[in-house]
C-alpha cells in the first residue's frame, strides 16, 4: 500500500487538482463561448498547424495530445464534419491515416487564437512571475515524462 501523504503534501495536491480543474473549465468555457471550439478542438488545430505539411499520423496525434487512439478518432471525426480537418491515407505506406488541417481549420485557429491567448494570459501567465513560471515549467516537464 502507498505511503500516506503528509498534511503539506495533501494540501499541495488538492490545491493543484482544484486549481487545474478550475483553470481548464475557465479556458474551455471561454473558448466555447468565443469560438464554438472545445479545448480538444483547439489543441488538434494547434498540433496540425505546427506539423510539417499541416498533417500528423493519427497515432502520433494521440500521443502528442495524451488521448487514447479511440478518443482521437472520435475527435477527428467530429472535426471532419465541421470541415476543420480531413483524414487521409499516409503517403509513405498507405496503411495508416493522417489528420490533415484544412484551410477552414487554419482560419478557425487564427480567429480563435487571440481570445484564447487572452484568457490564458489573464487566467494563468499574468498570475505568476517569471520565476514561478520557470518552476512550473520544470516541474511539469518532469511529470510529463512519467
Amino acid at each position: 500500500m502507498a505511503e500516506p501523504l503528509t498534511e503539506t503534501q495533501l494540501l499541495h495536491w488538492r490545491t493543484f487538482i482544484e486549481s487545474s480543474w478550475a483553470l481548464h473549465t475557465r479556458l474551455e468555457d471561454e473558448l466555447r463561448a468565443d469560438t464554438g471550439l472545445s479545448m480538444n478542438d483547439y489543441h488538434v488545430l494547434v498540433a496540425l498547424a505546427d506539423a510539417p505539411g499541416r498533417r500528423i499520423r493519427m497515432g502520433e496525434l494521440a500521443n502528442r495530445l495524451v488521448l487514447s487512439p479511440s478518443r482521437v478518432t472520435y475527435q477527428i471525426t467530429s472535426m471532419i464534419k465541421r470541415g476543420l480537418v480531413r483524414k487521409e491515407s499516409c503517403p509513405e505506406d498507405g496503411r495508416g491515416f493522417e489528420a490533415v488541417l484544412t484551410d477552414e481549420g487554419l482560419a478557425m485557429l487564427r480567429a480563435a487564437a487571440p481570445a484564447h491567448l487572452d484568457t490564458v494570459r489573464k487566467s494563468f501567465i499574468d498570475q505568476l512571475d517569471d520565476e514561478e513560471l520557470a518552476v512550473i515549467g520544470r516541474a511539469f516537464a518532469k511529470i510529463r515524462k512519467v
